[in-house]
């Protein structure tokens, strides 16, 4: 069976550009082809769900012409495709996900406001394409950083104690081995609590933080213990923080090779995917390029 692609989304921005080098990296790691897909937007009255490779229209493509000027000159170039897609960006670009072990893309593309800090194209597929979506920011993004990594590459991965998803932890695990890094896996618990009591406002829960930290952890070495089996040589530090997760991950996130987060499954009442407000955050204020992963499907 043929090794799905490493898929990088390219519209000639200098965003997508960035992407297209993190792709392209990443179909090295991984022994992949690299497929370069270009959504031509301006043509969305075509065929919308019609990719057309090596079609006259791709060849003259002058964003695909563009990658491949720009490739010709790298040394070990893995095979490589290109691909002209005529259509709705935002509807395209996750349905690449069913055929890809990787979709990337930049943080923005030529559209939009210059303000926003992540387009609609990224949001979209991060919550919707079927495979892992890294969306890759603009540099100089600046971070309040709580110094709690060592130097050295280093892959960020968060944990939710309560509810973890095994497809988060094995992506994060697989790739601080593809990049011979460490694994910094943030595990934040709430802190400080306040229950209600009517009129009276807020009053201080009898909460232990110092037993609320230690269940924590002993919930997150748990989980980590067969990735760790499965990935020996991968030097996993569980740090078990109060607080925002959300802080905590961007904080972690600079200088770091990349921050993998999960996205929510779906639910019962809920049928719509959704990211979550962690992972929604992170990929607005992270320094690093952002990993979300689609949750593993339920066991039957």
């Amino acid at each position: 069976m043929s090794t799905q692609p490493v898929i990088a989304a390219v519209d000639g921005s200098e965003d997508s550009l960035r992407a297209l080098e993190w792709a392209l990296d990443a179909a090295r790691w991984r022994a992949a082809p690299l497929r370069v897909v270009h959504v031509r937007q301006y043509a969305v009255w075509a065929q919308p769900d019609v990719l057309v490779a090596g079609s006259p229209d791709a060849e003259e493509d002058p964003v695909l012409a563009q990658v491949r000027a720009r490739l010709e000159g790298h040394a070990g170039l893995p095979e490589t495709e290109y691909v002209g897609l005529d259509g709705a960006s935002e509807a395209l670009l996750p349905e690449l996900g069913s055929t890809a072990q990787l979709l990337v893309l930049g943080s923005r593309g030529r559209g939009g406001f210059a303000s926003l800090l992540l387009g609609s194209n990224g949001m979209a597929a991060a919550r919707d394409a079927e495979c892992p979506v890294v969306v890759v920011p603009r540099p100089g993004r600046q971070v309040h950083d709580e110094g709690l990594a060592e130097p050295g590459p280093r892959v960020v991965v968060g944990l939710h104690a309560d509810s973890p998803d095994e497809a988060t932890l094995a992506f994060a695990f697989t790739e601080a081995a593809l990049r011979d890094a460490r694994l910094q896996v943030i595990a934040a618990y709430p802190w400080p609590v306040a229950s209600w009591a009517g009129a009276a406002g807020p009053v201080p829960p009898v909460i232990d933080q110092v037993a609320v930290e230690g269940e924590t952890r002993a919930l997150t070495e748990g989980f980590l213990a067969p990735h760790r089996e499965r990935h020996p040589d991968v030097r996993a530090e569980p740090y078990v923080l109060p607080g925002d997760a959300a802080g905590h991950l961007v904080s972690a996130s600079k200088d770091a090779e990349l921050v993998v987060v999960g996205r929510h499954r779906r639910r019962l009442l809920a049928p719509a995917r959704l990211m979550g407000s962690v992972t929604h955050s992170v990929l607005l204020h992270a320094a690093s390029p952002v990993a979300v992963v689609p949750p593993a499907p339920p066991e039957e």
